[in-house]
């Protein structure tokens, strides 16, 4: 099995992986830079009083809590989005291209940030009013409701994003009939998957990447792959992809992932009500913040969760990580095509770091690393050599 797979690794050329480890290695440091933009914009916020007086501002507006709310909330989202603007066009847009991955100029690319934050406004505006009426209400216990409601828009969310979001960003078509689009669908069927189309979506609009996914809820499921999949991918390469994809489905990861979620919300909520408190007593008066009922006081709390988020990675990165290998067993049993699946791990550690250390991939991976992925693949190969379909795949699939 080692030799198996070191021959799909040695398909990556020295030069690109040594790109794709600098490119990976380089997203750790992110995580650090990222937390640290974060509480400087909310240290600017907060600091210079401009939240407090962002507030006094919707206040003199109207008298109603609520849309005293909205109003600061729309200003929040404005002003952060501008005042992280050159971090994010560093790290969405300039190291994209340093690494050969962005397929967009930058009018291209601020148009999808444009339409993100259109998003925000929106749903953003919506779901912080709601949570600072409930903490109002409830001011003892605000930390367990506001979890409550946070956990009940992230399920709204990921319902209507398959079907309302998504084609905000992209176009999708249905896939045109092929024999391919008829096995795709006949192991959906045969894996209890209510889809009765396969689409395609234009990501190469944004970048070389290559994915799929089975997503939705509650009536909203749909089976998506990227073009750059369908232009790169053989079918072995997109059934075996998709297998994986259906495995999220199939084992319930939408739904464990919404319990992971809403667990670790309660806890972030729970670091929120001992942080704010604490900062409040040293720093309240100086900021012009009356209380965790004040809207004012959101970027101390947006702040405390950066804090919360970033101690979590190596928690966070474990429980996708085991649900992710756990879809890699399903998608290898369901597509049976370990060839396949191994040459789209290849691709994939184009710019996924190919054979980490074990402490790095547990504190670091969200995925299995490629090399465990590849692995992994030619061991259920080797176990189903004596299978007829199996016996017909080379070594190597290309």
């Amino acid at each position: 099995m080692d030799a198996a797979t070191n021959a799909y690794i040695a398909q990556l050329s020295p030069q690109a992986r040594a790109s794709s480890d600098a490119y990976f290695e380089g997203g750790y440091w992110l995580i650090l830079w990222d937390l640290l933009v974060a509480l400087l914009v909310a240290w600017l916020l907060l600091g210079t009083r401009l939240s407090a007086r962002m507030r006094d501002f919707a206040e003199r507006i109207t008298r109603f809590r609520w849309l005293q709310t909205a109003i600061y909330a729309v200003q929040y989202i404005l002003l952060t989005t501008l005042l992280a603007l050159p971090w994010n066009v560093y790290e969405g847009f300039v190291r994209e291209h340093q690494y050969g991955l962005s397929t967009q100029n930058l009018a291209q690319w601020s148009g999808d940030r444009a339409k993100e934050l259109f998003v925000a406004l929106i749903f953003g505006t919506v779901a912080l009013v709601i949570i600072y009426a409930v903490i109002r209400k409830a001011a003892r216990t605000w930390w367990v409701w506001g979890a409550g409601v946070s956990i009940v828009f992230v399920t709204f969310f990921a319902t209507i994003a398959p079907v309302y979001i998504a084609p905000i960003f992209n176009t999708y078509k249905s896939l045109p009939d092929s024999p391919l689009k008829v096995e795709i669908l006949s192991m959906a069927r045969a894996n209890g998957i209510p889809a009765t189309d396969v689409y395609w979506f234009d990501a190469s609009r944004q970048s070389k990447r290559i994915s799929a996914n089975v997503s939705g809820m509650f009536g909203t499921t749909r089976i998506s792959l990227n073009d750059n999949l369908m232009n790169r991918g053989t079918p072995a390469e997109v059934k075996g992809v998709l297998g994986h994809e259906m495995g999220h489905y199939v084992l319930n990861h939408i739904y464990k992932g919404l319990i992971f979620f809403g667990i670790i919300i309660v806890l972030g909520f729970a670091f929120v009500r001992w942080g704010f408190a604490w900062a409040e007593r040293r720093w309240g008066t100086r900021w012009g913040i009356r209380g965790v009922g004040d809207v004012a006081g959101l970027p101390l709390i947006a702040a405390l969760f950066a804090i919360f988020m970033f101690l979590f990675t190596p928690v966070t990165n474990t429980l996708s990580r085991t649900t992710e290998a756990e879809a890699d067993a399903f998608g290898l049993n369901a597509a049976r095509q370990p060839d396949g699946f191994a040459e789209a791990a290849v691709q994939l550690s184009e710019y996924r770091k190919l054979h980490p250390g074990p402490l790095e991939e547990f504190v670091f991976f969200d995925h299995p690393s490629g090399w465990n992925r590849i692995h992994r693949a030619m061991v259920w190969k080797a176990e189903h050599l004596d299978d007829a379909d199996i016996k017909q795949e080379g070594t190597i699939a290309r």
